[in-house]
């Protein structure tokens, strides 16, 4: 079973969201605890609540949401939606663009569903760092590339005036009750420059680590093998996964490398 906060950080929604959708008969959890009211959910649940939000992004309302997943919504029906969607949003406005890159994500993790890409997939513990890092609070995903890029270079522009080296750098990622908080900088011990802050990440036990060559892009699809396999061998995600970019230094980003890394726990 996956906590509310493991299912929230997986689909990259608010937990009010998740609680609302229950109420609303949209997406019930697969248990309530009777006594604290602690919701679980089942990961066989992960395929509607991809639907649910790839229709949201559509602009359906949730009674509209409801009755087409109870007619039934195949992925090649929900991805000639998105098509449609796509082509209408490219004469919107800047914000309505931005919806546009998530459109085009989720259509693509529903069209590979049953295709996951092949990449090396690890299960190790991760050291405490210390990062020198700035963070900011995002209420939808499609906001995220928007948002690391300039944290990483108000961090940067900190530390060159210092002369202080700029070494892995890391951005983690945790969803919340009101959006998804990202702490985007690097691993430093020196002094810390003024404006950004020191932000410590504890040690992980456990975590399952995948790494992902090239364009940000795709990335969605090597994090959901790397949940595919943290369910494969019994586990959940357990805290705010992290990426840590072990080169990346070309602007198309064509030779990135990208280790994601989730802790995890027993299920």
């Amino acid at each position: 079973m996956l906590s509310i906060g493991a299912f929230a950080q997986i689909g990259q929604v608010t937990h009010r969201m998740l609680r609302h959708w229950d109420t609303s008969g949209l997406l019930v959890p697969a248990h309530v605890d009777e006594f604290s009211g602690y919701r679980s959910y089942d990961p066989s649940q992960l395929e509607r609540l991809h639907r649910i939000v790839a229709l949201r992004h559509l602009g359906f309302g949730l009674e509209d949401i409801a009755a087409m997943l109870e007619s039934g919504v195949d992925a090649q029906r929900l991805a000639l939606m998105l098509r449609i969607r796509r082509a209408e949003v490219e004469d919107e406005q800047r914000t309505a663009t931005v919806r546009l890159i998530d459109v085009e994500r989720r259509l693509h993790l529903i069209e590979k569903e049953k295709a996951m890409p092949q990449i090396e997939i690890v299960q190790k513990s991760l050291p405490a760092l210390r990062l020198v890092a700035l963070s900011a609070v995002v209420s939808e995903q499609p906001e995220v590339p928007g948002v690391v890029g300039p944290l990483f270079d108000s961090v940067a522009r900190a530390l060159k005036s210092t002369g202080a080296p700029m070494d892995t750098p890391v951005a983690q990622y945790e969803m919340g009750e009101d959006g998804m908080r990202i702490v985007a900088g690097y691993a430093c011990s020196g002094q810390l420059p003024d404006g950004v802050e020191a932000i410590n990440l504890p040690p992980v036990p456990t975590a399952v680590c995948g790494v992902h060559l090239g364009t940000m892009e795709h990335i969605a699809e090597s994090w959901q093998a790397v949940h595919a396999e943290i369910f494969a061998r019994g586990l959940v995600p357990s805290g705010p996964c992290r990426e840590l970019y072990v080169r990346a230094v070309s602007d198309d980003q064509a030779d990135w490398v990208t280790e994601l890394q989730q802790p995890v726990a027993p299920a």
